[in-house]
């Protein structure tokens, strides 16, 4: 089989597993090839936001602005990349909502990174002050979700 045959066989081959592990992209690199296979995901989320229980206009007055709460004591900062869930099901309700009393270790969200449901537990004990962040909404490492007062 010709080189570029044998390449062509080894790029179906990284195609099919990038779809079965469902990666976005695979390199691979030997003495005399260089190949990088990618493919665009499209993110589908089958979690749906529970209705809201306070009225909007009343969450954000009682919100401080995010740039005032990345540096308020009580931030509770993301500990990783992904997506954060307000509830543990589509439908039930939220972990915590605003004016809600935690104790230190209670989950007040989930964050989905890799297919992985990580329960995010409030690091002290007091009142949940504000909510920052939206039901399915993608959180950055260190980005300010909560704070607990």
């Amino acid at each position: 089989m010709s080189k570029s045959g044998v390449d062509q066989e080894l790029i179906r081959q990284l195609a099919a597993l990038l779809k079965e592990t469902e990666l976005s992209e695979i390199e691979i690199e030997t003495d005399n090839l260089k190949l990088r296979v990618s493919r665009q995901v499209q993110q589908v989320s089958a979690h749906f936001a529970p209705a809201p229980s306070v009225a909007p206009a009343a969450t954000a007055s009682a919100a401080p602005a995010p740039a005032d709460a990345a540096s308020h004591p009580g931030a509770v900062a993301s500990p990783m990349v992904g997506t954060a869930y307000l509830a543990a099901e589509p439908g039930t309700p939220p972990f915590v909502t605003i004016g809600s009393t935690v104790k230190e270790g209670q989950t007040v969200l989930i964050i989905e990174a890799m297919k992985t449901m990580n329960h995010i537990p409030a690091p002290r004990s007091g009142k949940v002050s504000a909510i920052l962040v939206e039901d399915g909404q993608p959180v950055e490492f260190g980005e300010p979700l909560l704070v607990i007062e």
